[in-house]
């Protein structure tokens, strides 16, 4: 089974309750579920958050719209996403992260699909230090059998908190592949993490989802390109800031 495990956390530091902005009077959070179910090769999906107090509205959003919700440890993320595989008998995981609500179905079902025609045991359109996609477009698939792996001998807190460390930065343990997009996309800035950031995610959504709930990636760059003074709200923004900060030093949803 393709489980799809989406973390979220109302304790971001950047931006506190992030994921449960609203846009056009519905929470952010919503959107992201909503074009996540979506994708055809997704066979379920479940939110993670923690069992901290500040997390009960999560549980709450997902109650409303029947998606299933696992609280589990505020830090330890890769316990929360071990935890969920084992639950729903997950062959295959997809991680996603509750701040790139731009997300595209079909970004995730490209990635799925290379990963189960592939050789891997991570595959992913983000390893540093380069990457093709927007911020925003960020989407990780690995095996169960890898996650466990990880599980068992992630020892250093930033390898618990921030699931994947431990894939990308141990390709002799781990069977690792990354997607490239044939143009070089990554100048866009989808993600949210800061109030900029949310500026620019409120106006590509109040014009493109009317018409059309499942946008793609092509109609954002396209609508950024005819509209550079969107992109210029969040610009000021050093990109791949997560990536590029020491571990002891990320923030993680």
């Amino acid at each position: 089974m393709n489980c799809a495990i989406l973390q979220a956390r109302m304790s971001s530091t950047r931006l506190p309750g992030k994921v449960l902005h609203l846009i056009d009077g519905k929470p952010m959070l919503d959107y992201m579920l909503e074009r996540v179910q979506a994708a055809q090769q997704i066979d379920k999906l479940v939110v993670a958050t923690s069992n901290d107090d500040s997390d009960d509205p999560i549980m709450t959003l997902c109650q409303s719209l029947d998606i299933d919700c696992y609280r589990g440890d505020l830090h330890d993320v890769l316990d929360r996403y071990y935890q969920v595989a084992k639950q729903y008998d997950a062959d295959v995981i997809i991680r996603l992260t509750g701040d790139c609500p731009l997300i595209d179905p079909a970004m995730v079902d490209t990635l799925v699909t290379n990963f189960l025609n592939g050789d891997y045991d991570y595959y992913a359109n983000t390893i540093p230090p380069k990457w093709t996609v927007p911020e925003g477009m960020d989407v990780e698939v690995f095996s169960f059998s890898a996650l466990e792996k990880a599980w068992y001998q992630a020892t250093e807190k930033s390898d618990r908190e921030h699931v994947t460390f431990l894939f990308w930065q141990n390709p002799e343990l781990f069977r690792v592949g990354q997607f490239h997009l044939e143009r070089d996309l990554s100048e866009y800035r989808l993600t949210v993490d800061y109030p900029s950031d949310l500026d620019v995610v409120k106006v590509v959504f109040s014009n493109l989802y009317p018409a059309n709930p499942h946008f793609s990636m092509n109609d954002i760059v396209e609508f950024l390109k005819q509209n550079p003074e969107v992109s210029a709200l969040n610009k000021e923004i050093k990109p791949n800031q997560g990536w590029n900060k020491p571990a002891s030093e990320m923030l993680c949803l």
